[in-house]
């Protein structure tokens, strides 16, 4: 080691040695520095010149498969096109942005499910909102209000008689339960009596019919066996139905007995209705 005894000295002509463009090879034989770990101390900090520096093999690959990548291909496919790994790949094109492989319909669909699940909850809070206001105006209802809400329901909703088929029965059917629960009140209002209802479900036979007819018995407060013959609907596989799931309880069905008078009161009502709305034409509710 007596001879790297002057160590800096040493350094010093190693550096002008390369500033000059010698090689390490050419600075050891010149220095005669057989030591390597000597000599990359003595050359530390000190970038090599640009003769020595040999040409990456990969330059071309590397620059190509950039190319590649920003015209949309994806990593198999530039590894088809240039018969390089994946791993290689991957390494120079990391910085590039990713690449869209989505057909310009998924894109548009993408987009629109992403903007819909930022606006839903907005919309929803704005419809909740509506809503609560629109139901805070109606306020308690009249007697005459839920008559004549009643009897519009009923025309809606309910039978009614024909000209060419005479039936003045009163016979209401509908799934709401809050459509169910403003007819029943209308019931009390004209003093129908319970034990003049009769009540029955409608439902498809592929659904919970138990569930449905324990649900409505639950609802109009009545026991499960008090309900007559249900009614089942044939299920045709090649319906796509919409009305499924456990929320799914079919209709209810009301009759009341012995409603004949009752039925003409309703009908009455409802030509009174269409009159007083349309009497400056003369218009008549033909019976």
């Amino acid at each position: 080691m007596s001879k790297y005894a002057d160590f800096e000295g040493l350094r010093t002509q190693a550096l002008t040695l390369r500033r000059e463009g010698l090689s390490r090879r050419q600075i050891r034989d010149r220095l005669h520095v057989d030591n390597n770990d000597i000599l990359n101390r003595l050359l530390q900090g000190e970038p090599p010149p640009e003769w020595t520096k040999r040409p990456n093999a990969k330059d071309d690959l590397r620059d190509r498969a950039r190319e590649l990548r920003l015209q949309g291909l994806t990593y198999d496919q530039i590894q088809a096109e240039l018969g390089c790994s994946k791993s290689s790949i991957s390494l120079w094109v990391r910085d590039l942005p990713k690449v869209d492989h989505r057909s310009p319909s998924e894109q548009g669909r993408d987009a629109a499910m992403k903007r819909w699940a930022h606006e839903r909850p907005l919309r929803e809070a704005q419809r909740h909102a509506t809503v609560s206001a629109a139901a805070d105006e109606v306020g308690p209802l009249t007697d005459r209000e839920l008559f004549l809400l009643g009897v519009a329901l009923y025309w809606a909703e309910g039978s009614k008689s024909k000209p060419y088929r005479r039936d003045e029965s009163v016979v209401f059917i509908n799934s709401d339960p809050g459509v169910i629960r403003v007819y029943l009140a209308w019931l009390r209002l004209l003093g129908i009596e319970h034990h003049r209802l009769g009540f029955r479900v409608m439902i498809h036979e592929s659904a919970d019919v138990a569930g449905a007819e324990q649900y409505w018995a639950d609802f109009v407060g009545i026991e499960r066996s008090r309900l007559r013959k249900t009614t089942l609907k044939k299920h045709n596989p090649k319906t796509v139905r919409k009305n499924t799931g456990t929320d799914y309880r079919g209709c209810l069905i009301i009759r009341i007995s012995a409603a004949c008078a009752l039925y003409r009161r309703i009908e009455g009502t409802w030509c009174g209705i269409v009159g007083a709305v349309d009497s400056t034409t003369g218009a008549h509710c033909p019976v």
